[in-house]
C-alpha cells in the first residue's frame, strides 16, 4: 500500500523546500520507520508541459497495510502535521493507493 501525500500550491502560498529536505524528511522517517516504513520517495514538482507543475511535491510512502500506516499516524501524526507549518502554508492532500504492477 502506498500513500501519496501531495502538496499543492496556489498562487502566493510558501514552501521551504530547504527545510523540508533537511528536517521533515528525517523526521517522516525516523517516525514512520518503525511503525513499518518500507520506502519513501521523495518527488519535487518541476513543470508540466503546460508549464507549472500540477503539485510542489508528491511524497511515497510504501506500507505493507494502510492499518501499519493508520498505527503510525495515531502515534506521531500530531508532530508530523504539526511540522507542515514549519515549511508551507498549503495542506496536504493524501490519498491511500494500491500498487497495480
Amino acid at each position: 500500500m502506498i500513500v501519496s501525500v501531495i502538496y499543492h500550491l496556489a498562487a502566493g502560498q510558501k514552501f521551504d523546500l530547504d527545510y523540508y529536505v533537511k528536517s521533515h524528511v528525517p523526521l517522516v522517517d525516523s517516525l514512520l520507520g518503525p511503525c513499518g516504513l518500507k520506502r519513501a520517495q521523495f518527488l519535487h514538482g518541476t513543470g508540466a508541459p503546460s508549464g507549472a507543475p500540477a503539485a510542489k511535491l508528491i511524497a511515497l510512502l510504501e506500507f505493507d497495510s494502510l492499518a501499519e500506516f493508520a498505527a503510525g499516524m495515531e502515534q506521531n501524526g500530531a508532530k508530523l502535521m504539526g511540522d507542515i507549518a514549519n515549511f508551507t502554508d498549503a495542506q496536504p492532500s493524501i490519498q491511500f493507493n494500491e500498487q497495480l504492477t
